[in-house]
């Protein structure tokens, strides 16, 4: 009890420094707010602009041909280096811009399309109704909404590898919630993320067998399938291992825990991230502590949720598939999403930014009719999946910091 006295007296210091109205003023809001418009029409913009080459039409007149520059006996469409000026060219360069407004679009089409907007609020519901269930109703659903809008905002700002789960805790502690509930708060949701993945990937091999998840080729080359299964196995074998960890750690030995943290970043070599590994120890406790006792209620009503949102969010692309192609097999989509989500969750850029385009190609591109359905399905993915978020989180977070700062 020293410890979580300890760390009590820790989280008062911590919610003082982050008393957001010592800290921020709109000469600070302000700039941010700007560069962070400008970045995000930027992006959407250049995304709408971007020049592909693709197959000349039967009515148009090639102007380019194509050489295997790098010898990988695939097309890149994005690679001006692989194609050369030629009156006699069987490709021509489009912006997406173009190839949108050249696409037919059909009644099914427009529907299915309304059907990926569905599941994005679907996806964002499932998640407010899981944070204001953990947090036991002390969230409003104006609230709830602000604080998944920010965090998705975050998380499209930071490389997939560093998340948006500080922030998340930042969030919530802004909206009145306690250090300590908010950090158990932010844990459960890891665990309940995680453990749908874990379910959910031997459920979809049994269904279809796992040789159809990966892609025939990546990277422009057979030689990288290999790889990607190897990744995929190996990040599935960690998420289960960290999840059991983190669950035997909270739920059964969290004192255990902090002190084997603690040992272990006591060696040399690992001292400099000792004041870190203290940390996360003083949150796996203080978590146990805020969960203890809880019903089964508190926890199957989340879970439910978890499972809806994220059945939602790989299902946006299948209504996306849906508006081009009416005939596909939903659970290889499905399933193969499962094995690009561990590529994206390693990715270094803000949002998955570039991975997700080169993943969505390469898992993908067997089962369009050609290339610009399948640059067109990319471009829609990321216009319902990420552009928005940026959008609104901008939106939000002005009213939010004025809100929060009453408190």
């Amino acid at each position: 009890m020293v410890i979580l006295a300890n760390y009590r007296k820790s989280i008062s210091l911590a919610e003082e420094q982050l008393d957001i109205r010592k800290q921020l003023n709109w000469r600070k809001i302000l700039i941010p707010l700007v560069l962070g418009v400008a970045a995000s029409v930027f992006l959407l913009v250049r995304s709408l602009n971007e020049v592909k080459f693709v197959k000349a039409g039967p009515d148009e007149a090639g102007a380019y041909v194509w050489q295997d520059t790098n010898g990988n006996g695939m097309v890149d469409y994005s690679d001006a280096v692989e194609f050369i000026a030629s009156p006699n060219g069987q490709y021509v360069q489009k912006t997406f811009t173009a190839m949108l407004a050249e696409q037919e679009w059909t009644f099914y089409s427009l529907l299915a399309l309304l059907g990926a907007l569905l599941m994005v609020a679907i996806r964002d519901f499932g998640y407010m109704y899981r944070i204001r269930s953990l947090t036991e109703k002390a969230l409003s659903w104006r609230q709830s909404f602000d604080i998944i809008m920010l965090w998705e905002f975050a998380s499209a700002l930071t490389p997939s590898v560093v998340g948006g789960s500080g922030v998340a805790i930042f969030i919530l502690n802004r909206e009145g919630i306690n250090l300590g509930r908010s950090t158990a708060t932010v844990f459960v949701t890891a665990l309940m993320d995680e453990l749908f993945y874990i379910i959910t990937v031997p459920v979809v091999i049994w269904l279809i067998g796992s040789d159809v998840l990966f892609p025939e080729s990546w990277g422009g080359g057979t030689g990288g399938v290999e790889s990607v299964k190897a990744l995929f196995y190996l990040g599935y074998g960690f998420i289960v291992m960290l999840t059991t960890i983190i669950f035997l750690s909270i739920f059964f030995f969290p004192y255990r825990f902090k002190r084997l943290l603690m040992s272990i970043f006591s060696l040399r070599f690992l001292k400099r991230w000792l004041r870190r590994a203290t940390r996360v120890g003083e949150e796996i406790v203080i978590s146990s502590e805020e969960l203890k006792g809880q019903r089964a209620g508190y926890w199957i009503r989340p879970f439910l949720a978890t499972m809806l949102s994220w059945t939602a969010r790989f299902f946006t692309l299948n209504f996306i598939f849906l508006a081009f192609i009416p005939h596909f097999n939903h659970f290889v989509v499905y399933g193969r999403q499962l094995v690009m989500w561990v590529i994206m969750l390693i990715s270094p850029t803000p949002g998955s930014s570039g991975v997700a385009e080169l993943a969505l190609d390469s898992f993908f591109k067997d089962m369009l009719p050609n290339a610009v359905v399948l640059l067109l399905i990319t471009l829609l993915w990321r216009l319902l999946t990420y552009f928005p978020y940026l959008f609104v989180g901008i939106a939000v977070l002005p009213g939010w910091l004025r809100r929060t700062a009453e408190r």
